[in-house]
């Protein structure tokens, strides 16, 4: 069915302009009087270590005895690609697919998404040209299905279940970023352990593995990930590490029986390298744009400190977020829109439900997928976001605003934070305070295009 843009039951929501009598509703009218700050860029500093050639680094270690030894001619391998938005991806899956023909093997791509795309086969391909890989792209076919082979069963009786095509090829490379995870903390979070149970789980092995809660998923990936290791024909993985700039700092290829031992130790690599807010206790947060490209749940919990589930440990605190707009390459999926406190009509309008509701009930989150206040434009919801922070003084209100949660070293701060931006060494100045650049229906003109 078609959900995208559906209003809910019982017509416009509370405030909304008519379009005919522009009947602007109470809604507006409470808000009418809600003071917005002026704001002032500021850039973030963070360490900046990076690979200068990503490829070539890459075909240095794809050519290491550890990792080119184990190909043999005539070997169909599958390559396993998530859906996360991985630096230099569509480069690193060309270089990888490179390296396997020249070692005279015919790899073949498979999607490694769980339930993303709407848990079907087209809409995970459909998310793979989103993010620039295609068969074009990676110069081999891309086999994308939903089919699976059960491989065991953990001893609570959770089914271990296997992408049939990647374990009927005679190898299976995997490749994906190491990086702290939305929803749980552990020894291993977003990674290829992760992958491996599930996103080459497909659907139904990431609703295996999530069944019983992000409370057991910490252990529940690596007891699938060890026994999909033993019986499907893993050959190695290739994981990534990034800088706080979305640049990657280390690629590394990893003999499977290797990857359990050396995930770790990336992680916290990855957790050293996090980008963040340097200013802690805001009264409001404003997100210009969530979405897949960004963060697997659309919004990252470790930079605005808003998670759906009590296992992951977060830091920042955030009184009141608002959410702006959902960008097109989320394809309709607002999975952590239930993570704001407001968003905007824009934003709703893109809502696929379908797609959105298939990740929350696989994940059993549903708090993500809970639709907040919403609001007719970007002046009121920032301003119902100020309005509901209980800040003692909203002339003062501790306000941030960032274009999305994967790049936050060019933000946007209030006035009143100025003074604390100055005494923090990793912060610069970088513009004057300035009102808010709304269009004449209170929208921002510069949303998405800031940073």
């Amino acid at each position: 069915m078609t959900t995208a843009g559906r209003m809910p039951a019982g017509g416009r929501c509370p405030g909304w302009a008519t379009g005919e009598d522009q009947v602007v509703g109470i809604v507006a009218d409470i808000l009418r009087e809600v003071p917005l700050p002026r704001m002032a860029r500021v850039r973030q500093n963070f360490p900046a270590e990076a690979v200068a050639d990503v490829a070539a680094a890459l075909r240095d270690e794809l050519r290491r005895p550890a990792i080119n030894g184990r190909l043999r001619p005539g070997m169909r391998i599958a390559v396993a690609v998530g859906s996360r938005g991985v630096a230099q991806i569509p480069r690193i899956v060309r270089t990888v697919v490179e390296e396997l023909k020249l070692a005279g093997t015919e790899p073949f791509l498979v999607p490694a998404m769980g339930s993303h795309g709407g848990a079907t086969a087209q809409g995970q391909l459909d998310l793979l040209a989103g993010l620039g890989v295609t068969e074009a792209s990676a110069g081999c076919p891309i086999v994308s299905s939903m089919d699976v082979v059960e491989l065991g069963r953990l001893p609570s009786g959770l089914p271990i279940l296997m992408d049939r095509h990647a374990l009927q090829a005679d190898g299976i490379v995997v490749i994906n970023r190491i990086k702290p995870h939305t929803a749980f903390s552990g020894e291993y979070e977003s990674g290829l352990v992760k992958m491996i149970t599930i996103g080459l789980g497909k659907q139904k092995g990431a609703d295996s593995c999530h069944a019983f809660g992000f409370g057991h998923m910490a252990r529940n990936i690596v007891d699938m990930a060890r026994i999909k290791l033993q019986k499907a024909p893993f050959l190695f993985g290739v994981a990534t590490v990034e800088n706080a700039y979305d640049q990657v700092a280390r690629i590394v290829a990893i003999p499977a029986e290797e990857i359990l031992a050396t995930e770790p130790k990336l992680l916290l690599l990855a957790k050293q390298n996090m980008p963040g807010i340097l200013l802690s206790a805001l009264d409001v947060l404003v997100v210009d744009q969530m979405g897949k490209e960004y963060s697997g749940a659309g919004i990252d919990s470790n930079i605005t400190g808003r998670a759906a589930t009590p296992y992951v440990n977060v830091t920042p605190k955030t009184a009141k977020m608002a959410v702006l707009d959902l960008t097109e390459k989320s394809h309709g999926n607002a999975t952590a829109m239930g993570l704001a406190d407001i968003i905007t009509r824009r934003l709703y309008e893109k809502i696929d439900f379908e797609h959105t509701y298939a990740n929350a009930l696989t994940s059993t989150v549903t708090l993500g997928g809970v639709i907040p206040l919403i609001m007719e434009s970007d002046r009121l919801a920032i301003q119902a976001a100020v309005k509901t922070c209980n800040a003692p003084d909203l002339q003062r209100v501790r306000l941030v605003r960032i274009p999305n949660t994967l790049h936050v070293r060019e933000i946007e701060i209030s006035e009143s934070l100025l003074a604390e931006a100055s005494r923090q060494p990793r912060i610069d100045l970088i513009g004057e305070p300035a009102e808010w650049n709304f269009d004449s229906s209170g929208n921002l003109q510069d949303i998405g295009r800031w940073r």
